[in-house]
C-alpha cells in the first residue's frame, strides 16, 4: 500500500524486549529515492538519544497501532554506533551501522534488498552503494553523504514547472513493500489555492538543492489541470493510471 511519510512520524519503534521510542523523520537516497534510514527518538532510557534504524530491521509493521517492530534488542541499540542525526551522516558513519547490525548493502536477485520483508527493487544501485561505503570507510567526509536527505528538511522546497513556480513540496508517498517514494506531493498554495498534486519523481529534471529547488519536466498548464490529490484516503489505482495518462507518461515506467 502507499502511505504519506507524514502519517509516519510518530509511529513507535520496538526492539524485541520492549519499546525504542518514535520515529521522528526518515533519511531518502535523493538518487534512487528511497527510504534509507528511519530516525528514531529513543525515550528516557537511553536519555532522548536519536538512533538511525534501517528498514532491513523491521519486522511486518503494526498499522493498527502505528507501530514498527523490530529484530533488535535494546542493548543493541543502546551499544550502537553514536551518531549525531543534526549533522550531516557520513558515509562512515554508515559504513559502522552497516557493520554493526549485520545490515546488506544489497539482496540477491527477486529476494529483495532488505531479504525476508519483500522490499523488492529498493536501489537500482545497490551494489554501488556497498561499494561506495566501502571504498570511503576510513575518509570522514563533514559534507555527509552527499545523496542523503531528511524527509523533514525537503517538505517545503519550492517546486518549479518548465515555465514558473508551481508550489511547495508537501509530503511524501512511499510504497509500504519497498519503501521507494513513488511521488512527491505538493502543495500548490497560492499559485492554485486548495488543491494538492503528486508528481512522480521520475518527472523531475533537476534539483538544486542549495536554492531549495526542485525543476520539473512539466509545464503549469499540465499541472494545474491535473487530477487532484485527496489526502485523506488511500492512493486509489485508477487514479494513478489516470495520472500517467494525463502527462502521456507510462505507469509501468514507475
Amino acid at each position: 500500500m502507499k502511505r504519506n511519510v507524514k502519517s509516519l512520524t510518530g509511529f513507535t519503534m520496538g526492539a524485541v524486549d520492549g519499546e525504542i521510542g518514535e520515529v521522528t523523520d526518515f533519511y531518502f537516497d535523493d538518487a534512487t529515492w528511497t527510504i534509507r534510514y528511519l530516525i528514531v527518538k529513543t525515550g528516557g532510557w537511553l536519555s532522548g538519544r536519536k538512533v538511525l534504524i534501517s528498514p532491513a530491521a523491521l519486522q511486518a509493521a503494526d498499522w493498527e497501532n502505528k507501530s514498527f517492530p523490530a529484530h533488535l534488542t535494546k542493548e543493541q541499540i543502546k551499544n550502537s554506533p553514536d551518531i549525531d542525526t543534526e549533522k550531516p551522516v557520513s558515509r562512515q558513519h554508515e559504513n559502522e551501522l552497516y557493520n554493526y547490525y549485520g545490515w546488506p548493502y544489497n539482496a540477491g536477485a527477486g529476494t529483495g534488498l532488505y531479504g525476508g520483508i519483500g522490499m523488492t527493487g529498493m536501489m537500482e544501485a545497490a551494489g554501488s552503494f556497498e561499494e561506495s561505503i566501502k571504498a570511503e570507510h576510513s575518509i570522514e567526509n563533514e559534507d555527509g553523504d552527499p545523496h542523503l536527505r531528511s524527509t523533514s528538511e525537503v517538505m517545503g522546497n519550492h517546486i518549479h514547472a518548465t515555465d514558473d513556480a508551481i508550489g511547495e513540496v508537501y509530503d511524501f508517498i512511499i510504497d509500504d513493500s519497498t519503501w521507494k517514494i513513488n511521488y512527491l506531493i505538493v502543495d500548490t498554495g497560492n499559485w492554485i489555492p486548495g488543491k494538492k498534486v503528486i508528481i512522480s519523481p521520475r518527472w523531475i529534471n533537476k534539483i538544486d538543492w542549495k536554492m531549495a529547488t526542485v525543476y520539473l519536466d512539466l509545464p503549469t498548464g499540465a499541472i494545474k489541470n491535473s487530477p487532484e490529490y485527496d489526502a485523506s484516503r488511500p492512493l486509489p489505482e485508477d487514479y494513478e493510471i489516470n495520472l500517467h495518462q494525463h502527462y502521456g507518461r507510462s505507469i509501468e515506467d514507475e
